[in-house]
C-alpha cells in the first residue's frame, strides 16, 4: 500500500505502476457490485489475520484503467476508490430472473458509480454517488467495441464504460472531479446476494409503503430483515416515487449503511471464518485494479480498527439541473458546478462532508416527507392570465422542484379558480409533499398518471412556499452518517 502521506507538510502520494499481467476477459456485471465492493473494503477493519485472507485475491480479475493515463489530477490526502456497478446479467439464472423480475437487455454500461474516501487517518468513510445520467465530457479515446478514434464529446457519464471500459470511466471521472482515483473495483450481483445471505440478511426499516412493480419490490412500512434476493430487489428499484433515481440511489447508501452497521454488530468480523466467507463470496467476481490486493485488504483493516457506521458518510453529488437536455442525448442531470467543486475539494482536503460548506438554510422552510429535488412537475397555466404558468414554474425551480420549464396552457374554457395538484396515486407522499409548497391547493388523483406530477394553476394562487424534507441530512451536500439511518 502506498505510504500514508504527512500532515505537515502535505506531499502527494507516490502512484505504483505494476508490470503489466494479462487482463482476464469478464463479463459485465450488475449494478450493485459497487455496493457490495464496499462493503469488503469496510469488513477488513477487523484486522484478521494475513492467513485467513491470503490467496482470496487470487481469484480477483484485473484490469488495468489507469494505463498510460497522462495529465492526471493531483494527489489528494486518503485514498479514493471508485466503484462501479455494469448492468450485465450473464451470471444470473433464470429461476433468478423470473423471481426478482432481472428480465431486459443490458447496455454494457455502468449503472452505479461511486466515489469512496478513505480519510488519511482511516477513521472515516465517505462515499459520494454520481447519477449514472449525470452530463459528462469524454477526453479523447479509443473505442474499445469499434476502434474507431473519438475525440473529446458530450456524454452520459454511464456510457463513458460501453465506449473505453474502466479506463475511459476512471478519466471521464477524474476530468470531472479533479480527484484522483487510487484504486478501481467492480463486483457483479451474483457476490451482492451472496454476501447479504452470508451475513444472515440485512435489517432496513421504511416508514412508508414501499411498492415497485418492475422489480417486485412489497414492503409494508416498518422493519424488514432482507435476504440476497429482496435485497437486491430493494438497492434496484427506482418506480417506489417520483425521485427515481436519485431516490434509488438514497436506498442504496442507507442499505449500504445498514450493511456495514449489521457486519459491525454481528461479530463477522471477529470470526475469521466467517470473515473469510464474507470475503470469499465478494473476491470471486471482482474487477480491480492490480494494485489492490490482500496486503492492502489488511493493511486498511488493521488502521480500521475502530471503524463503526457512524465514521460513514453518504451524499450524492450536487444536481443544478435536473433535465439538461443535450443534442443526441436527450435528458441529462447537470451538477450544480459551484457545489459539486466545493465537494470534491473536501474529498481532495480529506474534509468531513457533513460540515464542508455547511450552512444553515435560509428563511423558515415547511418540513415534507419527499425532497423538491425529487419530484417532477408540468405545471399548467389555467386561468387567462399570460405568463402564470411561466411563473408558477419559475417559483417551483427556485424552491427546488423539478419541473420541465416547458408550461403549458390548458385547453379547457373557464378559468380554473382552485390551483390543482393532480398526481398518480402511487406517488401521493410527493403530492402532499408539492401541495405543501402551493398553499390552498386541491390534491387530485388521478390513475396511470405516472411519476411527473402536474401542477394546474389557479386564479387563487398567490405564491410558492419554500419546503425542504424532514430528514437527517446535514450541510449543503445533503450529508447523512451511517448511524443516522438505521432502524431505532
Amino acid at each position: 500500500m502506498p505510504p500514508t502521506p504527512s500532515r505537515s507538510p502535505r506531499r502527494p502520494r507516490p502512484s505504483r505502476r505494476p508490470a503489466r499481467r494479462p487482463v482476464r476477459r469478464g463479463r459485465p456485471r450488475w449494478a450493485m457490485r459497487a455496493t457490495t465492493t464496499l462493503s469488503v473494503v469496510l469488513l477488513a477493519a477487523a484486522g484478521i489475520g494475513h492467513s485467513v485472507v491470503a490467496g482470496l485475491d487470487a481469484d480477483i480479475t484485473r484490469v488495468d484503467p489507469f494505463k498510460d493515463m497522462k495529465n492526471r489530477p493531483r494527489a489528494g490526502h486518503g485514498m479514493n476508490v471508485l466503484l462501479v456497478g455494469t448492468d450485465g446479467r450473464d451470471d444470473i439464472t433464470e429461476t433468478e430472473r423470473r423471481r426478482y423480475r432481472l428480465g431486459g437487455t443490458p447496455c454494457h454500461c455502468t449503472d452505479t458509480i461511486m466515489i469512496v474516501h478513505i480519510s488519511d487517518d482511516r477513521e472515516r468513510a465517505s462515499v459520494v454517488s454520481l447519477p449514472r445520467d449525470s452530463y459528462a465530457e469524454t477526453p479523447p479515446h479509443t473505442d474499445q467495441v469499434t476502434g474507431k478514434e473519438h475525440s473529446g464529446h458530450p456524454i452520459r457519464i454511464n456510457s463513458a464504460y460501453a465506449e473505453g471500459g474502466p479506463q475511459l470511466t476512471v478519466r471521464t471521472v477524474e476530468n470531472m472531479t479533479h480527484v484522483k482515483i487510487d484504486h478501481y473495483l467492480e463486483v457483479d450481483f451474483t457476490s451482492f446476494m451472496k454476501t447479504v445471505d452470508v451475513l444472515d440478511g440485512v435489517r432496513i426499516c421504511t416508514a412508508e409503503p414501499l411498492k415497485d412493480t418492475y422489480t417486485g419490490l412489497d414492503l409494508a412500512p416498518g422493519a424488514h430483515t432482507l435476504k440476497g434476493g429482496q435485497a437486491l430487489q430493494y438497492v434496484r428499484s427506482r418506480h417506489t416515487d417520483a425521485s427515481s433515481d436519485l431516490g434509488r440511489m438514497k436506498r442504496q447508501q442507507r442499505f449500504l449503511a445498514a450493511l456495514v452497521d449489521r457486519a459491525t454488530s454481528s461479530g463477522v468480523l471477529l470470526n475469521p471464518l466467517k470473515f473469510r466467507d464474507v470475503t470469499r463470496a465478494v473476491l470471486g467476481s471482482v474487477r480491480a485494479d492490480r494494485g489492490f490486493g490482500t496486503d492492502e485488504l489488511l493493511d486498511l483493516g488493521r488502521a480500521m480498527r475502530t471503524f463503526s457506521p457512524s465514521s460513514s458518510e453518504f451524499t450524492t453529488v450536487p444536481i443544478g439541473r435536473m433535465d439538461y437536455a443535450v443534442k443526441g442525448l436527450g435528458s441529462t442531470l447537470k451538477w450544480d458546478p459551484v457545489k459539486a467543486q466545493r465537494l470534491f475539494r473536501a474529498l481532495r482536503d480529506d474534509e468531513p462532508l457533513a460540515s464542508a460548506g455547511a450552512r444553515p438554510h435560509g428563511g423558515r422552510a415547511a418540513r415534507v416527507d419527499v425532497a423538491p429535488q425529487q419530484i417532477r412537475v408540468q405545471v399548467e397555466n389555467g386561468t387567462r392570465t399570460a405568463g402564470l404558468g411561466k411563473r408558477v414554474d419559475a417559483a417551483l425551480a427556485a424552491t427546488g422542484f423539478r419541473t420541465t420549464r416547458q408550461p403549458v396552457v390548458s385547453a379547457a374554457a373557464p378559468s380554473t379558480r382552485r390551483t390543482v395538484v393532480a398526481y398518480d396515486p402511487r406517488w401521493d407522499r410527493s403530492a402532499k409533499s408539492l401541495a405543501t409548497a402551493l398553499p390552498g391547493s386541491e390534491l387530485r388523483a388521478v390513475k396511470g398518471l405516472g411519476p411527473t406530477l402536474k401542477v394546474i394553476a389557479g386564479t387563487d394562487f398567490h405564491e410558492v412556499r419554500k419546503v425542504r424534507a424532514a430528514q437527517v441530512e446535514q450541510g449543503e451536500f445533503g450529508v447523512v452518517r451511517g448511524d443516522e439511518v438505521g432502524c431505532s
